[in-house]
């Protein structure tokens, strides 16, 4: 069965692979595969770029979307039109375009937002994973072909099971058991900057240690030549408390939420 391996680590927005799949599927028609994409409106594959944190603890995470190719589709359950929408024997999953009928409720049913609604040719659209060249004797997509870090990879779930091992589905809670698996999804982080208030300096190796509330766990870090610390990889929707300690003074910051990414700004410490 085929599948998807991205890895955020390396990604770096460059959005080749979502120009390659443009350049693929506009104004080309690969039926029986799938109908041309519009030139607009539709992105088979597209980035997504989230801005965290604030300035100056800010980071900017890419995340590339695409059909998912669920073994358990909700698109599929949801066609009313028999065969409309099918899993073909390698694992992808297709829109047939001359069964579509366009009634929508596939691009209703995804929990991931990546199905199309075509107005103009009335039928629903979304990434086909390349099947057309495949079937041709590609051995991957064109977004594959087209990543300069190879952050996408494609294959055999057998031969990608190292990789996989590594990586996570987004929206396991939807049980909808995904194809695309991602390597380093963003996690929360809590920054901030330690200083001095009367000597108007930045504090150097200060000793910063973030408690979760519930007590089970402690995280230390020591503040750099810039009086900066963060921590990365944090749980979502935690509260946590972060302790100060430097030449025999503690400062206490309480009630931080990682609902979003942190910065706790210039701290004052004296």
């Amino acid at each position: 069965m085929k599948c998807f391996v991205i890895d955020l680590n390396v990604c770096m927005g460059c959005h080749n692979c979502q120009i390659a799949c443009k350049d693929e599927h506009c104004d080309n028609d690969w039926s029986p595969y799938a109908k041309p994409q519009p030139m607009s409106g539709q992105f088979w594959l597209r980035i997504d770029q989230t801005v965290r944190g604030t300035v100056p603890k800010v980071k900017v995470s890419y995340l590339p979307r695409l059909c998912m190719h669920c073994d358990d589709a909700p698109c599929m359950k949801t066609c009313a039109v028999d065969g409309a929408v099918y899993k073909r024997q390698d694992g992808l999953v297709l829109i047939d375009p001359e069964k579509c009928t366009g009634c929508g409720d596939c691009v209703d049913s995804c929990p991931y937002d990546v199905i199309y609604s075509n107005d103009k040719s009335h039928i629903a659209q979304k990434c086909t994973g390349c099947a057309h060249l495949l079937d041709d004797n590609w051995t991957e997509p064109r977004c594959v072909d087209s990543c300069p870090t190879d952050a996408i990879s494609f294959g055999e779930e057998s031969d990608l099971k190292d990789l996989i091992a590594k990586a996570e589905v987004l929206k396991p809670e939807t049980m909808t058991r995904p194809r695309v698996y991602y390597i380093g999804v963003p996690r929360k982080f809590v920054a901030g900057t330690v200083y001095d208030p009367v000597l108007k300096e930045v504090i150097i190796d200060a000793k910063c240690t973030l408690i979760d509330m519930d007590g089970r766990n402690a995280l230390t870090v020591n503040t750099d030549n810039f009086g900066d610390f963060w921590f990365n990889d944090l749980k979502d929707n935690r509260l946590f408390t972060l302790t100060i300690e430097k030449a025999g003074k503690t400062k206490t910051v309480e009630s931080i939420s990682t609902e979003t990414d942190v910065n706790l700004g210039d701290i004052a410490f004296s």
